[in-house]
């Protein structure tokens, strides 16, 4: 029984930890991304969630509560908004009881095991539906009273997405506004947003922005490019310099909510992007300009640098979107959108060397799968043993002698395996994942005369053999470096005794 009081306690502390780092994480500066749906060729749920595990995604927006997709985010430790569609807020705004079983459904339902974080009711109400604005804080209030009933108001927030179009004279940001004549319902949305400890929602659109401007906002702003001090705009009343639309934009919100006597609300911005393809009269909507805009943006967030007014202060960020959207109407702009393909290809590559693993696909495409720092050695153990084991991973050089043996430890013996299992499977969604231990990166793993698969032309570390997909779930601890021992027969037995444990 020893044993299993000892998994017990490693479990119990590994939940402490997870917490812990939670809670530390929640005030960090994320970069998430929006899913919508209107592709032609929409793919399953699994597949997106493998999508965004490859891509290092743990931050995504639904625009719905799809039930297909909150069962295929379970146990993936995605943070997940989901939301009140449009055409359901009439309802909700007029009914507490439709609003207690939309969240009965929509969230009770999936939680905790889909890690649901906040709940957006609406979009952009007030400039696309503005004939249920006026209930917009009731539904608002209706959902937050379900979240207080159900005891998960603390976990999850409740806010609504804003269009930044509601903020007039949004430059120089000092004078920022909000459109008076939605005070009616904007302040007690802001009072309630205080009292709740939830973010203000706001959809940036740079490009939006400089299509309109008539050649005012010069391309190079909008699109986040380094500018020289004299090109950089200046707010002529607290002399700050500016130099891109998107933070201008944010310092703008929450010079417009101080205007209200609101100084304490966080911005969250819920939707930026770039298209990347467009009609004959949107001719900056090309690859170049959409990757350029979305990996300075990436950037800028992940630097948590926050914005001229308010430095060092998160502005987390989600990324619009996902896939490229065929069936959206509109122009051709509106369907280009997408960072991928319905089939998972890359729109175009990432510039984001040194930025850290998300979207971690370098414009050379060279990616590799490493064991995450600070990993549990004994997951990361299992994970080795699978690798070598039913994942049939040619790990023969990471045996004593051979180039790859030293270091000599289970870091970067399992980066060996990690690495030679994901370029065996074509560096395909959710192959570098290991239960969590592993994550892809740009940095070249290689050291010395160890070279490893996705370095060279040559691959190395595989025969000529299927791989099978990852589907172990055992973390027993085995006994340590068995593997050294030469022969690979030893390492079939290791996990033999590891499915024995847990019978």
């Amino acid at each position: 029984m020893f044993w299993k009081m000892e998994s017990l306690f490693v479990l119990t502390l590994l939940v402490l930890v997870a917490e812990v780092s939670f809670v530390a994480a929640d005030d960090e500066a994320f970069i998430g991304v929006n899913i919508g749906t209107d592709l032609s060729d929409m793919p399953h749920p699994t597949q997106v969630v493998a999508l965004l595990k490859a891509q290092q995604i743990w931050h995504v927006r639904l625009y719905d509560a799809d039930r297909g997709m909150l069962v295929a985010l379970a146990n993936t430790g995605i943070q997940v908004m989901v939301s009140v569609p449009n055409d359901q807020l009439l309802g909700i705004g007029q009914s507490n009881s439709t609003a207690a079983n939309w969240v009965s459904h929509n969230i009770v339902a999936h939680y905790p095991a889909t890690n649901i974080t906040a709940i957006c009711v609406g979009s952009e109400v007030f400039t696309t539906i503005p004939n249920a604005a006026p209930v917009l804080v009731n539904a608002m209030k209706y959902i937050q009273s379900a979240l207080v009933a159900s005891n998960l108001d603390r976990q999850i927030k409740v806010s609504t997405p804003l269009s930044s179009s509601i903020i007039l004279d949004s430059f120089p940001p000092s004078q920022a506004f909000f459109n008076r004549s939605w005070n009616p319902v904007l302040i007690p949305m802001l009072n309630f947003l205080q009292s709740t400890g939830s973010h203000l929602m706001l959809n940036i659109y740079p490009y939006y922005d400089y299509m309109q401007s008539n050649g005012v906002i010069p391309l190079d702003y909008a699109l986040m490019k380094p500018l020289a001090p004299t090109k950089e705009a200046v707010d002529a009343n607290t002399l700050v310099h500016y130099s891109n639309v998107f933070d201008a934009m944010v310092d703008a919100a929450y010079f417009a909510m101080n205007f209200l006597n609101f100084t304490n609300i966080p911005v969250m911005v819920t939707e930026s992007g770039w298209p990347s393809k467009g009609d004959t009269n949107e001719p900056d909507a090309t690859l170049d300009n959409a990757n350029t805009y979305n990996s300075n943006l990436i950037r800028h967030v992940l630097n948590k640098t926050g914005t001229p007014n308010h430095p060092g202060i998160a502005v987390s960020t989600y990324i619009y979107e996902l896939y490229n959207e065929d069936l959206k109407p509109g122009p051709v702009s509106e369907k280009n959108w997408g960072l991928f393909n319905a089939n998972g290809e890359p729109i175009y590559i990432l510039h984001l060397t040194g930025a850290g693993l998300v979207l971690a696909n370098d414009t050379t495409n060279q990616t590799y799968c490493t064991a995450k720092e600070g990993a549990d050695p004994k997951m990361l153990q299992a994970a080795l043993d699978w690798a070598c084991g039913p994942g049939k991973v040619n790990c023969s050089a990471i045996l004593q002698g051979e180039p790859c043996y030293e270091p000599d430890n289970v870091i970067a013996h399992a980066t060996y395996a990690f690495n030679s299992y994901y370029s065996r499977m074509g560096k395909a969604p959710g192959t570098c994942d290991f239960n969590g231990v592993a994550a892809i990166t740009t940095t070249n793993p290689s050291h010395g005369t160890c070279l490893f698969p996705g370095s060279t032309g040559k691959i190395n570390g595989f025969g000529n053999i299927t791989a099978p997909s990852m589907n172990s779930t055992s973390s027993a601890p085995p006994a340590q470096n068995l593997y050294n021992l030469g022969s690979m027969s030893f390492l079939l037995l290791r996990v033999l005794i590891c499915s024995i444990v847990f019978l």
